[in-house]
């Protein structure tokens, strides 16, 4: 088995533990969005180990997963352009971001390997993050913030505009699964030595 397809096996079967863990919800948010056990932790291995392109394509793939699981949520957006909007930035780009945990990973911050290796890490990990939250958050204000409004679903709705609304709800779910995650990779780089043994 050549090098290329070694990589495409590693990734399919953490492609595969993400799709997994994406339903073991530790927290759902009432109207979407859930806090997961740790089901970016693999995709951002991937990148992480093997790069960007390997990553984000992982990613993508995973973003395409979410969008079927959540097609049902069209029905709630009355334009084309909504659908088009919510499918872009709460689908493909949210979850296609998690692959940019690798962009710092060749950078050299510390002659100490150990700190240069959990401090790239862990700025990837945080960068993949937020990309992912201003995706869901800015969907939230232009497209699920006057759905909700209109469709009364909440009382917290109506009391703040449409920006605030999103932050709040938004990280209620993203937040504690981000510290997680944030959390979690840089542990598992260190003690597996993804970053010795990665492939450029």
């Amino acid at each position: 088995m050549n090098k290329k397809t070694k990589i495409m096996v590693e990734c399919s079967v953490l492609i595969a533990v993400s799709i997994i863990l994406s339903f073991i919800k530790i927290y759902e948010a009432p109207l979407g969005g859930s806090v997961t056990l740790f089901s970016m932790v693999s995709l951002m291995i991937i990148s992480i180990r093997h790069g960007l392109s390997w990553g984000l394509g992982s990613s993508f793939i995973f973003s395409i997963f979410k969008l079927w699981m959540g097609a049902g949520n069209f029905a709630y957006v009355p334009t084309a352009k909504g659908i088009i909007v919510v499918i872009l930035l709460d689908y493909l780009v949210a979850y296609t971001s998690i692959g940019l945990a690798g962009a710092f990973r060749n950078l050299k911050l510390s002659k100490n390997e150990k700190t240069n290796v959990t401090v790239t890490t862990t700025m990837g990990v945080v960068f993949a993050c937020v990309v992912r939250f201003v995706s869901h958050f800015v969907n939230g204000a232009v497209v699920w913030y006057e759905i909700t409004k209109n469709g009364d679903w909440n009382e917290y709705v109506h009391t703040v505009g449409m920006w605030v609304y999103s932050f709040v709800y938004n990280i209620t779910y993203i937040g504690p699964e981000a510290v997680m995650t944030i959390i979690a990779v840089p542990t598992i780089v260190m003690l597996l030595g993804i970053l010795k043994k990665n492939t450029k």
